[in-house]
């Protein structure tokens, strides 16, 4: 069965067709990057994979349910999510590890819930899996991007979920932040029996070790998809960007440019 199987889906908002009919599946074991620019579409789609969206048309399955067929809150515990959107709804003054702690309630601002010290460890374990460890008592509004970006993570993670869905992980952060991070997601995607991820960025070198697969967008629809290795290619990259570009591989890890035209110099 396929953790994700969506069949011509098209979102529809304002008039404005901002998914145009997505055909996309992902099999369990698989691990996938999805790229492109700004306004194609990408975290739409993130938002009908995390079952926080319903398709305007077409049939979108997410864990083997149905969208609107299925009751969302049941299924959504079953899938970590990290997003701009959602960060916006954090408290300031939420501590860490609360944060961490009520995934299990699929709420933000701990208030009257009840936590085991099973529940503790595992998001202490997990916040310094994530190298954020000794922050456990700080306000998140008083950690950095990528500390809050660590934090989130670490909370998705906590359910133990089958589909780990991470919107722009490594944006805005610093050379050191975003190296430091990549790795640790390219060991958290090769844990045995550990959630597929599906994983949002517009740059190749955002891309960390171990992603076996590549989805290519461009307004709204599908450029190409597949194996990572037959999808991030320079005429794909091209086709996909709109731009003539140029891409290296080193050590697994990715790394583009432009194709400068010969009078780059009077630019």
């Amino acid at each position: 069965m396929p953790v994700l199987d969506l069949s011509e889906v098209t979102v529809v908002r304002g008039g404005a067709r901002i998914l145009d009919r997505v055909s996309w599946r992902v099999e369990e074991g698989e691990r996938w990057v999805i790229l492109g620019p700004n306004g194609a579409g990408k975290t739409t789609l993130l938002q009908i994979a995390s079952a926080r969206m319903h398709p305007t048309s077409g049939s979108a399955q997410v864990l083997g349910e149905r969208l609107g067929a299925v009751d969302v809150f049941e299924l959504r515990p079953r899938i970590g999510l990290t997003s701009a959107a959602f960060a916006e709804t954090i408290p300031a003054g939420e501590r860490a590890l609360d944060l961490v702690m009520s995934a299990g309630y699929a709420v933000t601002g701990r208030w009257r819930e009840e936590y085991l010290s099973l529940d503790s460890g595992r998001a202490t374990e997990l916040l310094a899996r994530l190298g954020v460890g000794p922050l456990a008592d700080r306000a998140y509004g008083t950690l950095s991007e990528g500390e809050r970006k660590r934090v989130q993570i670490a909370r998705a993670l906590m359910t133990d979920p089958e589909l780990l869905i991470l919107d722009e992980p490594a944006a805005g952060l610093d050379l050191g932040s975003r190296e430091d991070l990549l790795g640790r997601l390219g060991a958290i995607s090769a844990t045995p029996n550990g959630p597929v991820v599906v994983l949002v960025t517009h740059h190749v070198e955002e891309i960390p070790h171990n992603i076996t697969h590549a989805l290519l967008m461009r307004g709204g629809q599908v450029v190409v998809a597949g194996p990572l290795d037959q999808v991030v290619t320079t005429p794909w990259l091209t086709a996909t960007f709109g731009l003539p570009l140029i891409l290296s591989e080193h050590s697994g890890r990715y790394f583009a440019r432009a194709l400068l035209p010969p009078n780059a110099s009077d630019y």
